[in-house]
């Protein structure tokens, strides 16, 4: 597989195939015996563990999108930088409905096969999501900011 042939399955994932839920498409483009390194103990193996977050994100979250910003490939490698934003409208483990909207940074990297991603990594600003659903700032952010800084 050439090199934007793996950008472009990379992308499909996060721009179309997550949005709209397609379990299909999501099987012809992530292997059966995919390893999510991310993933937290006690969610389910393989392709799985991909449509588990899918499904679970969509019901957290309506009026999804992610936009890619940059895609780097180099041998089986694809890196992804994106924005993933929305509306929390659904239960985000144990978070309750705000209906706050969304936007934060996430950085994926895809190792690929035969077509297929097959490995998965990522780093998420997972502390700026939760502090647009909560709307609240982490006192952890507050404190290190020190006096009179404003934290966004």
């Amino acid at each position: 597989m050439d090199t934007e042939a793996m950008k472009s399955a990379a992308r499909r994932v996060l721009e179309e195939v997550f949005p709209a839920e397609d379990d299909a498409a999501l099987a012809e483009l992530v292997s059966s015996d995919f390893v999510n390194h991310e993933a937290p103990p006690g969610t389910p193996p393989g392709l799985g563990s991909v449509s588990f977050f899918m499904h679970m994100l969509a019901r957290a979250f309506s009026e999804q999108s992610w936009a890619v910003h940059h895609l780097v490939a180099e041998g089986d490698m694809v890196a992804l930088d994106c924005t993933h934003s929305g509306r929390h409208t659904g239960r985000y483990f144990d978070l309750a409905p705000s209906g706050n909207t969304f936007s934060y940074r996430q950085m994926h990297l895809l190792r690929m096969r035969d077509g297929r991603a097959v490995e998965h990594w990522a780093v998420r600003d997972d502390a700026s999501l939760m502090r647009q659903l909560t709307g609240a700032e982490s006192s952890a952010v507050r404190e290190s900011a020190g006096p009179g800084s404003r934290v966004p």
